[in-house]
């Protein structure tokens, strides 16, 4: 009976027979008498419910003079999953049984290893999300338009402020869950590898970008380090950017090598990628017993390499092209050995693409010298003059393009 259910939820649909069966059977069950609130408004939320038997109904500021019953679900719907994307957040309403109802309920521990089993599922993950997005819109469109319309019986003058209202709560609502989907796949601390210094920033052109960076531990001698940049801005190259994030950690963790692991990344994105966006992108491997660094490079800026008297180390490298973007890649693989005291950076063009007033680019050379004139900083703390420094020199000119740094210094 649960198995069949759980191939009527939309974001089970696509996984094999095995699969299904495997997550009936381990699922916890839940039985609530019709009344109970199981989900509270405000709460954190680290686990999401399917609904196998019964009704539930989702509730907007439920117990004060403002509730409304936002929709109610059948046996087959799910409810609560952006306590697994989204790490830390809170709910957005509250959730009742309407009458007697049994559920499966699934923690953080399962879903991330159904995504380690099911990599594939990301994107099925993002297209879900997307719809459920859609249809929250549409719901609040609905409720802003009924508001509206009462408003407008009595103050006619007001139609043209109140639509301007309603489009702008829509986009706010439509950032506010694309910005929570990018916040979940950005690392919340730094790494620890002993002899190493990490540090990091990132700061989108709007709301959301399709930058993106991470740290994947891989032993407790080897890190992963990923930079990448997704072609175009906003949601789009946010939610591009949240199914490579997702795929990438999913292969690093299995493939043999960093080159096996982007050409897996870029084979999944070619079957699933109908949007024809592509993304540049470095992810290497490094080796806290030797020093050694194991890269690959997917038409992403060569990172510079300091040593710890300040002299630029020159990175042997060759052409690269990015994921996704052609059937065929190619990919400039590297291996080099970091010197004691030296720094290098990873960084995204949006660093050096920014622009003062008269339309300069901050370019790699300005990059080069600051990074020299900063080599005794920490490497979060190079990081972060580093955005500084950008900040200053484009002043009043508008941020056109993502920002990500990522440097290691070498204790």
């Amino acid at each position: 009976m649960n198995e069949q259910i759980l191939k009527q939820v939309g974001l089970f649909a696509s996984l094999p027979p095995n699969e299904v069966k495997y997550l009936a059977e381990s699922l916890h069950y839940r039985e609530f008498t019709a009344g109970t609130v199981f989900i509270q408004e405000s709460e954190i939320a680290d686990h999401f419910f399917i609904l196998i038997e019964g009704q539930i109904e989702v509730i907007k500021a439920l117990g004060t003079a403002n509730e409304r019953v936002l929709g109610v679900d059948e046996a087959g719907s799910f409810i609560g999953e952006m306590g697994l994307i989204n790490p830390g957040s809170r709910r957005t309403a509250s959730v009742r049984a309407r009458t007697p109802a049994r559920l499966l309920e699934m923690t953080r521990a399962d879903f991330e290893a159904l995504l380690h089993r099911q990599p594939e599922l990301a994107y099925k993950i993002v297209r879900v999300l997307s719809l459920r997005l859609e249809q929250h819109q549409n719901r609040t469109i609905r409720d802003l338009q009924e508001k509206n319309l009462q408003l407008t019986q009595a103050y006619e003058q007001l139609k043209a402020a109140q639509a301007h209202l309603i489009e702008k709560e829509k986009m706010e609502r439509e950032l506010e869950v694309a910005r929570g989907i990018q916040q979940s796949m950005v690392p919340r601390k730094l790494p620890h590898l002993p002899g190493f210094d990490f540090g990091a920033r990132m700061m989108p052109a709007r709301a959301v970008g399709g930058d993106f960076f991470d740290f994947i531990p891989l032993s407790e001698s080897t890190l992963g380090i990923v930079i990448g940049d997704v072609s175009g801005k906003g949601v789009p190259a946010a939610l591009f950017m949240a199914l490579t994030s997702n795929l990438l950690r999913a292969e690093a963790r299995r493939a043999s090598s960093v080159g096996d692991a982007l050409r897996h990344v870029h084979q999944q994105l070619l079957e699933i990628n109908d949007a024809g966006m592509f993304v540049s992108l470095l992810y290497g491997v490094l080796n806290g017993t030797t020093r050694e660094f194991r890269y690959g490079r997917a038409g992403h800026e060569l990172p510079l390499l300091y040593e710890a008297r300040g002299g630029l180390v020159a990175l042997p490298y060759t052409d690269g092209q990015p994921l996704g973007a052609m059937d065929a890649i190619l990919l400039d693989e590297q291996t080099i050995v970091l010197p004691s005291g030296s720094t290098i950076l990873f960084y995204t063009d949006g660093v050096t693409d920014v622009m003062d007033v008269q339309g300069n680019p901050f370019g790699i050379e300005r990059l080069r010298q600051a990074l020299l004139a900063q080599r005794s900083a920490t490497a979060q703390a190079l990081c972060d003059a580093l955005l500084e420094m950008t900040a200053a020199y484009r002043a009043a000119t508008p941020q056109y393009d993502d920002i990500t740094l990522v440097a290691v210094g070498v204790k």
